[in-house]
């Protein structure tokens, strides 16, 4: 279902600046995860991108909203929020920026299948078959770690991607009535509260040469949380999921430069079957 106000373009250009923005804050937070619990590295997040948001609704005119709110979708997303946030974390602890990347992947394909339900978007049968195909390659990439069943990094990230497609969905639902500006607001100020008081038992001490990490992760956070919700309020979920996978030449990049780490054959299968599946999607509504 289309809406009268979607703006298609204006939605993937938000999306792919969005993506590039959180690469850099995800690298950011990956260097921290040899120091910090990832309850606390969620609270920090959302922390040190709190005064940039604060800066640029205020000078936006849009803190006399804030308070027009619907506060139970506001707390369901922000309870999505801490747990996305925190399982994508740990994943990055013992996977690559890529092969997290790679598993987050199936973010489009879950959104595409909530909206049926969610928002009624319709799905015709062979938009189906990619995503069982997409799903299938996601369980190839749950490959096993030593003795484990199954990766505990990979699982996390899938369940990081679970979260964020729900999480999509209800930015959809609350554009009907309130702007951009409280949706990213009330995310940001509920993930830090929340997070941080989950992460206290476990609490560090923060560093100084860390220092640098957190305002990297602040700004980049802080602008990559506007352009995301941005994206899903302009353009169907359906329609600018995909564009997420721009994430995995950053994450290559990232893994290369910083942590000397080349991609293996079955990140680059299970990724390509992935994505194939993704953009098909975005194909066939394009049609």
């Amino acid at each position: 279902m289309h809406h009268s106000n979607d703006k298609p373009l204006y939605g993937i250009l938000a999306m792919l600046l969005a993506v590039f923005m959180f690469s850099g804050m995800d690298a950011s937070m990956k260097a921290l995860t040899e120091h910090y619990s990832p309850l606390q590295i969620t609270c920090l997040r959302a922390a040190c991108a709190w005064p940039f948001i604060v800066v640029w609704l205020w000078h936006g005119n849009r803190l006399q909203h804030l308070m027009q709110a619907r506060w139970s979708l506001h707390l369901f997303r922000a309870a999505l929020g801490i747990v996305m946030l925190s399982a994508f974390i740990y994943a990055l602890k013992t996977l690559s920026l890529a092969d997290a990347y790679a598993i987050f992947f199936a973010a489009p394909l879950l959104i595409t299948m909530l909206s049926v339900w969610w928002l009624k978007d319709y799905v015709a049968p062979r938009q189906w078959v990619a995503i069982l195909v997409g799903m299938a390659a996601v369980l190839y990439m749950l490959k096993p770690e030593g003795d484990q069943l199954l990766s505990l990094g990979a699982l996390a990230a899938l369940l990081s991607a679970f979260c964020y497609a729900v999480s999509g969905i209800t930015v959809r639902i609350l554009a009907k009535t309130e702007p951009s500006g409280n949706m990213v607001f009330w995310l940001m100020t509920m993930i830090g509260i929340g997070a941080g008081l989950l992460a206290l038992p476990d609490w560090q001490p923060l560093q100084l040469i860390h220092w640098p990490y957190f305002l990297a992760i602040g700004i980049t956070g802080a602008i990559g949380q506007v352009f995301i919700t941005e994206a899903f309020r302009l353009a169907p979920p359906s329609v600018i999921a995909p564009f997420e996978y721009s994430a995995l030449v950053w994450g290559l990049g990232f893994d290369i430069v910083l942590w000397q780490v080349w991609p293996d054959s079955s990140l680059l299968l299970g990724a390509s079957v992935i994505m194939a599946s993704g953009l098909y999607l975005i194909w066939q509504e394009r049609r």
